[in-house]
């Protein structure tokens, strides 16, 4: 038994699964040095959709927010979510666009990366994890966990070992839509921990009201570290509230260590931000409702607030519990992807058009297309012909590593923005969100040209000509 370490996830997938990623660099730098000051595993401050968010609806720039928060947490690891292959992105980009990411986004501040992949497909996550470890960070690894006939303990198990066995510093169990129960998280972590040597740790999501016995039963079976969010970003869509758990642990073997009185400072922190989300209509009651749909029908938070969008935009609200219900077939359809970034959109989006349509794959997305012919990688489970045919015909199938099929992107990005560049870093931005960066960079140099001219009125007015 040894003592139990938790990630602070309030400044990347708290307010990600809360309020869309709104919160500001400027909201979160005055509690950085308290929350430096706790003693947790890591803090989660960048990476999943922190990087689109800070370009598209804040215009910030992703890479100086990472430089500011690296500047005043002097004693913390700083912590990112990476989508593998898919980067931050939502498709697959080439190698070099990959090990140049990792390579700066460590440059700039971080220290551990934590890389998925949405099939649990291995070869998708390769490419990050070796340039992780050659950059001198931490690799985690993750496994992806959902519920389905081929997701078993043995699934999980020879994964962790799989990843172990290529170098993973560390083995992340993500529970992106709450569905891991109690005991059975015991049962799973008992038999990884037997698996392998290296730390485990478990994220999960409060959306169906388990995460916090479910941590408890993982703490009990050997977990090292937990993802947890401070109270007034906890629950609902988010993470399980950090300071209830310490003060369960305290006094036990597992006994964090934590300062009660420290966190309830940073907590008094986010409580009028929290306030201010829910004024704005950032922070809907909806998400922090227990939700039994998301254990039904296995659909993480996240993607029911996208249907609920998806299907009011068409005026079809009226058929969410019949999309719902659709979902699963979809996913079975499908070889049983788990529903995690890009796979949940690409299974939602196709369920709606099922029930829209009032014909199953009558309408077909590009992505669901993309995704049968393997462009996303290897489906869980093989996909029947009947479905195969129906969809994209006697189109090839990709067998091998998607990304094998891309050639170098980095200097053709570089060519296209050579007016924009200020930093290294920009090009990576536009490689991943073309017409969202090149919004950005326009508007930095407006921003730059308005400064540039009220310097220049200013020293007019003082040395008139």
């Amino acid at each position: 038994m040894a003592k139990v370490q938790i990630t602070e996830t309030a400044l990347r997938d708290a307010h990600q699964s809360l309020i869309a990623t709104r919160m500001t660099t400027e909201e979160m730098l005055p509690i950085v040095e308290l929350l430096d000051q706790v003693g947790y595993y890591s803090l989660e401050a960048w990476g999943g959709a922190t990087f689109d968010a800070c370009l598209r609806f804040l215009n910030e720039d992703p890479w100086e927010r990472l430089r500011q928060l690296r500047k005043v947490a002097k004693n913390s690891k700083l912590q990112m979510l990476l989508r593998g292959q898919n980067v931050l992105g939502y498709k697959h980009y080439a190698d070099d666009v990959v090990e140049e990411f990792v390579k700066l986004a460590v440059g700039n501040g971080i220290d551990i990366i934590r890389i998925f992949d949405a099939l649990n497909d291995i070869r998708n996550m390769e490419c990050a994890l070796n340039a992780t470890i050659k950059e001198g960070a931490h690799a985690q690894a993750t496994v992806v966990y959902t519920i389905s006939p081929i997701h078993d303990t043995s699934h999980y198990v020879d994964t962790a070992k799989t990843l172990e066995s290529m170098g993973a510093d560390s083995i992340c169990l993500k529970d992106m839509a709450g569905l891991l129960t109690p005991y059975y998280a015991y049962e799973l972590i008992t038999e990884l921990k037997k698996a392998v040597s290296i730390p485990i740790q478990l994220h999960s999501h409060y959306t169906s009201g388990l995460a916090s016995m479910t941590y408890l039963k993982a703490i009990e079976a050997g977990v090292d570290i937990v993802d947890c969010a401070i109270s007034p970003m906890a629950m609902g869509t988010s993470q399980p509230p950090t300071e209830p758990l310490v003060a369960t642990l305290q006094e036990s073997p597992y006994d964090t260590g934590y300062d009660l009185e420290l966190l309830n400072k940073i907590a008094e922190y986010f409580k009028p931000l929290r306030d201010k989300y829910i004024g704005e209509g950032l922070l809907d009651a909806k998400v922090l409702a227990v939700d039994v749909n998301s254990l039904i029908y296995q659909v993480p938070g996240g993607m029911l607030s996208n249907l609920v969008s998806q299907l009011r935009q068409q005026d079809k609200l009226d058929k969410f519990d019949e999309v719902l219900r659709e979902v699963p077939k979809v996913r079975k359809d499908l070889g049983y992807p788990p529903l995690v970034t890009p796979t949940s959109q690409i299974v939602g989006t196709q369920a709606a058009l099922n029930v829209i349509m009032g014909e199953r794959y009558k309408m077909v997305t590009n992505e669901v297309r993309a995704y049968i012919r393997g462009e996303y990688g290897k489906s869980p489970a093989s996909i029947s012909d009947e479905i195969r045919e129906l969809i994209i015909g006697d189109a090839p199938i990709i067998e091998d590593r998607p990304a094998d099929r891309l050639k170098p992107e980095l200097d053709k990005y570089r060519q296209e923005i050579k007016e924009y560049i200020e930093q290294d870093e920009d090009v990576l931005s536009y490689a991943l969100f073309p017409q969202v960066a090149m919004n950005y960079f326009q508007f930095r140099q407006a921003e730059k040209y308005k400064l540039d001219n009220g310097i220049l009125d200013k020293f007019n007015k003082v040395y008139p000509v």
